[in-house]
């Protein structure tokens, strides 16, 4: 029962603050009344953190709310997406969170290439190293290639300081933050020298054929319609590809055309090719990141409202 409502009756509180019913507990027994909609879905919430908890799950207030969401939409069964271990490392284990993201897992178990499109925050990247590292454990693949466009987001590199190499790595650095994560610190400098791990700049990637390994574009909305096009052209035997990105963060320079939403377009529909889309309900940062997600979206749909007259003729070019 502890482990249910939490410590100092923690998780019961977030419950209650969530129904329009009464929750009373006395030993190993819960009473709830209420409307008969809210009493149902109470009982269907308390049996759902009976299995997690049977599962060998800890449960959290952002577990119970996130379980409580999927109840509310009837998007899936908390128990199956909660429980489901990606990863296990450095004393943590890595799940999703929302029916989004185990929908977006599923998929890169089942297809050869899968897209992971959505806002920041919802796991876009994280899930999809985590898959490759569990892949590498599982001598799936031989190795893992993370990379990304060094696109600036304001800034030049021209005028940074320093090499080439160290001009690209603070670009990088997000993906080496993930690894870190996810592996002994001291093991990523030898796993990098031997090959099995590459991070490198998109550009590196041309003119190459990557078999054996489980290939990351992160950042892909700053791809140009032909780069996207070179990087998945070095998909090889044995091999499997990741790309992410978010199509409302684009840093593409003047009226360059995104990568991402060009492929869209193109790849919908072929058989091993999976579009997964995330959105602002699959934030698991901090709550203020989903709001501020929303209150974005709200703001671009309103800005661009008046612009789109009714019955108007669209100009030609751009």
């Amino acid at each position: 029962m502890v482990s249910i409502l939490g410590s100092r009756d923690e998780l019961l509180r977030v419950i209650e603050a969530s129904f329009r019913a009464d929750v009373h507990v006395r030993g190993n027994e819960i009473t709830i009344s209420g409307s008969p909609e809210e009493s149902s879905l109470l009982v269907r919430l308390f049996e759902e953190m009976v299995e997690l908890v049977r599962s060998g799950a800890q449960l959290t207030g952002d577990a119970v709310e996130r379980s409580i969401a999927m109840l509310r939409m009837s998007s899936g069964r908390p128990a199956d997406v909660l429980s489901l271990d990606i990863l296990s490392a450095r004393g943590r284990t890595i799940r999703p969170k929302t029916v989004n993201q185990k929908r977006y897992v599923d998929a890169i178990d089942k297809h050869t290439i899968v897209f992971g499109i959505g806002p920041a925050g919802t796991g876009k990247t994280y899930l999809a190293m985590a898959k490759a590292v569990k892949a590498l454990q599982n001598k799936d693949v031989n190795r893992i290639i993370l990379t990304r466009p060094a696109v600036e987001a304001g800034e030049r590199l021209g005028f940074l300081p320093g090499t080439l190499y160290e001009k690209i790595d603070p670009y990088l650095r997000p993906l080496y933050d993930a690894l870190h994560d996810m592996l002994d610190p001291d093991s990523i400098p030898r796993l990098m020298a031997a090959g099995t791990i590459e991070v490198a700049p998109l550009a590196y990637m041309r003119g190459r054929t990557l078999n054996d390994a489980f290939i990351i574009l992160d950042e892909a909305q700053n791809t140009s319609p032909e780069q996207m096009k070179m990087f998945l052209t070095r998909l090889g035997f044995g091999a499997k590809i990741v790309v992410t990105g978010d199509v409302t963060q684009i840093d593409l320079p003047g009226s360059t055309e995104s990568g991402l939403k060009v492929v869209q377009d193109i790849l919908e529909g072929i058989p091993d090719i999976h579009f997964s889309r995330l959105t602002s309900a699959d934030v698991v940062r901090h709550k203020l990141v989903s709001d501020i997600v929303d209150a974005y979206s709200r703001y671009d749909l309103a800005t661009a409202e008046p612009h789109a007259i009714k019955g108007a003729k669209r100009p030609r070019g751009r």
